[in-house]
């Protein structure tokens, strides 16, 4: 029998390097990196798990998000039903808890909710009173990566103030700012290049042609027909953000209250970009905030240009008509993650999917938004191959109980504890 062809860690780790820049392609998972089991690169080491913590603001309408069964066979509400392909795959809790938004302190309930929500602890009046759940686990399982967290955002528009633009802190008031421009992020990812790079006037690719051509002519059919395809995606990805309207342009700040934008596009770009990093192993652990706290986002393309998002959730929010609105609002934030989901789904590895290596959660500052509701919170947790799927959870947990039996059961992190945490949330592993 001959012995399929191999690729080591190591270069799954360094990826392809261009002589002179500081340019790199993260190498997708190849056959010829596991072992025949499927499970370990190389037979070198395990599979990694991923850690991704989605979020937008404002809360949800509770009547059109949290279904009325629990278990598993329960019917899809309408703010849930872009994930009906993959009830399988999910799994919804209700009824947690977020008891450092009710400590005495400064703020509105956003900034008290953003910051217990996020890091256990009260606001302090400038930020998040300590380290984000998302940095805790990067500390454990973030080391080995090229990237020991990313930061992702999408929606530009807030009150402005530092607990309501970013999500993950590393420490008392100390914020990791999202990036919000897919040009910057794909520069990052990708590394610096020279002026005609961007210029757009070549692609990343062109500089590693050689580098790919060898490493191709080492792989089976199978292989190569996977590499090819990431490389397309690469180049898709660099013509779409090329495609781009001016305001997107190479920045470190969208102007705000500019044009409109046309977030759908850019938070599809976002999630290949975030796809892209986890599957080349250059993170294990990403925040992933679409709309931030108390968000002021715009929605024409869903036919709400009248208010912003934050005046809907208190506009005569009991109303058949208000409640509507926020139904369809949240359907299309669920909308993008399912877009996440499915893409995670479709990046073969090991002997399963690069999905069932993630774990997900998906989370809000709020649950019912009119009323501020910083108890009954709800959550989405997916992926990962540990974790309980296909049910619907009514639970009394907090939060960060919820994050330890994550970090903990899940993914491995080891953390002994989290601020609000008495102890591991159960049924979710």
């Amino acid at each position: 029998m001959t012995k399929p062809p191999s690729v080591s860690r190591r270069r799954l780790l360094r990826g392809i390097t261009a002589t002179g820049t500081l340019l790199r392609i993260g190498l997708p998972p190849l056959d010829a990196m596991f072992n025949s089991h499927g499970t370990a690169y190389a037979a070198e080491q395990s599979i990694p798990s991923r850690f991704v913590l989605w979020f937008n603001g404002n809360g949800i309408p509770e009547r059109y998000w949290i279904p009325a069964e629990t278990g598993k066979g329960y019917q899809m509400t309408p703010c849930l039903s872009p994930l009906a392909h993959m009830q399988d795959k999910i799994h919804v809790l209700s009824g947690l808890d977020n008891p450092a938004a009710r400590m005495p302190g400064p703020g509105n309930d956003h900034h008290r909710s953003m910051s217990g929500l996020m890091s256990g602890t009260p606001f302090t009046g400038r930020g998040a009173g300590g380290a984000s759940i998302d940095q805790v686990i990067a500390a454990k399982i973030g080391t080995s990566t090229r990237f020991r967290s990313l930061q992702i955002g999408v929606c530009q528009e807030s009150h402005g103030e530092s607990i309501h633009r970013n999500m993950s802190w590393a420490g008392h008031e100390r914020a990791l700012p999202p990036e919000l421009v897919p040009q910057n992020l794909f520069d990052r990812i990708f590394g610096t290049k020279p002026q005609d790079w961007l210029d757009r006037k070549k692609s990343v690719l062109d500089a590693v042609q050689d580098d790919f051509k060898d490493l191709n002519s080492g792989l089976g059919t199978t292989d190569k027909t996977r590499l090819d395809g990431y490389l397309s995606s690469i180049r898709d990805l660099e013509r779409a953000i090329l495609s781009l309207p001016p305001e997107y342009g190479n920045s470190t700040e969208i102007t705000a209250g500019g044009d409109v934008k046309d977030y759908p596009r850019i938070a599809k770009l976002q999630s290949e970009l975030l796809v892209h990093a986890l599957a080349a192993r250059q993170t294990n652990v990403a925040t992933y905030m679409l709309t931030k706290c108390q968000s002021l986002v715009r929605l024409p393309w869903l036919g709400y240009t009248t208010l912003r998002h934050h005046d809907y959730t208190h506009t005569n929010a009991d109303s058949p008509r208000a409640q509507r609105i926020m139904r369809d609002i949240c359907r299309w934030h669920v909308e993008e993650f399912a877009f996440l989901l499915s893409k995670l789904a479709s990046i073969r590895e090991g002997d399963g999917t690069l999905l069932d290596n993630t774990a997900l959660a998906y989370i809000h500052e709020h649950a019912e938004a009119n009323a501020h509701k910083n108890n009954g919170l709800v959550a989405i947790l997916a992926g990962h191959k540990k974790l309980r799927k296909g049910a619907h959870t009514k639970t009394t947990g907090t939060m960060a109980e919820l994050y330890l039996a994550l970090a903990n059961d899940v993914l491995g992190a080891n953390i002994d504890r989290f601020p609000t945490a008495a102890r591991k949330l159960e049924s979710i592993a």
